[in-house]
Parts: C-alpha cells; sequence; structure tokens
C-alpha cells in the first residue's frame, strides 16, 4: 500500500460515503468523489486517486484513467482565478481563439497552449475548454463561476479589472 499524504476531512468523508451508499456498486460512484474531491482540493493529485481507489475497493489505474480521460478533471492546482475558454465549434467560429490569445497576452501566459497554465503568481489560471454550453451567446469565457457572453478582448480587459480589484490580484497592464 502507498503511503499518502492526503487528508480528508470527516465532514467530506461522511457527504462521500453517503453518496457511495446511493450506488449498488461503489465504482459507479468514481465519477462523482473525483468531482467531491476535486471541488475541496482544486485538482485530483495522486494522493487523490490512490485515496478514491482504496475508497471504492478499485486499483489507482481505474481512478487515473477517469481523471486523464474527462477534461473537466485537473491533475494541478488552478491559480485563485480559473478562466475557462470555450473552445468548440461556434465559439471557435465568433474569435474564441483572438480571446484566448488576447487573455494569455495579457497575464504572460504562452498564448499557443490550451491546457491549464497559471500565472506565476498563482493568481490567474487559463484553460480552454469544450462547450459551456451557451453557443447563442459566442464566444464565451466562464470566468470562476461567472459566464462571459460574446467575449471580446475589450470585455476581457473588464473582466480582468474587476477580478483584479475584487480579489486583489495585480498584473501589468
Amino acid at each position: 500500500m502507498r503511503q499518502m499524504s492526503l487528508i480528508v476531512p470527516p465532514e467530506l468523508e461522511a457527504r462521500i460515503d453517503r453518496r457511495i451508499a446511493r450506488y449498488p456498486e461503489r465504482r459507479s460512484a468514481s465519477l462523482m468523489v473525483l468531482h467531491d474531491i476535486q471541488e475541496h482540493l482544486g485538482h485530483i493529485s495522486g494522493d487523490a486517486e490512490w485515496w478514491i481507489a482504496d475508497k471504492l475497493g478499485l486499483q489507482p489505474i481505474h481512478i487515473h484513467e477517469l481523471v486523464t480521460f474527462y477534461p473537466m478533471f485537473r491533475q494541478q492546482r488552478p491559480g485563485r482565478t480559473l478562466i475557462r475558454v470555450c473552445r468548440t465549434l461556434s465559439c471557435a467560429l465568433a474569435g474564441a481563439g483572438s480571446v484566448h490569445r488576447h487573455l494569455c497576452r495579457k497575464l504572460g501566459l504562452d498564448e499557443k497552449r490550451q491546457d491549464l497554465q497559471t500565472t506565476g503568481d498563482g493568481n490567474f489560471s487559463v484553460e480552454c475548454v469544450e462547450c459551456l454550453a451557451t453557443c447563442g451567446t459566442a464566444p464565451v469565457i466562464l470566468c470562476g463561476d461567472r459566464f462571459v457572453e460574446s467575449a471580446t478582448p475589450e470585455r476581457v480587459e473588464g473582466m480582468l479589472e474587476e477580478e483584479r480589484v475584487a480579489a486583489g490580484h495585480g498584473f501589468e497592464p
């Protein structure tokens, strides 16, 4: 057995236990438990994969396969403000690429990368994702829990300024 440094708070473990009890097969709760752990940690670490596997009576590879297959699970901790840029067809045709490039330039990130990138100060993360389900208002950004629809570089400027002021983030204009 692998030595784990992950400590799951008792209230979270109790919630996970209740969730698992709703399924006829423990394995069927895998995705829901992954969501619970990611909500708590901000990402799914290797220790988290092992903890979940142990909790569900599975091999760690079964959990790792889910984490690496589904794009909603992150293997690294995002910045304090997570910005997701939709890259599906409607958004791509409406200019999501230019919005993503603008965000990356503004935050000092590599505009060619679409995977999760975090600023050096840990304040912002940007990633491209599949469908944010508001195709009629493309391109769309999800900044934290807030949608920015019909996104443009100018609207992105305003969003970043609001986030900076609200959370005390700093970045070079």
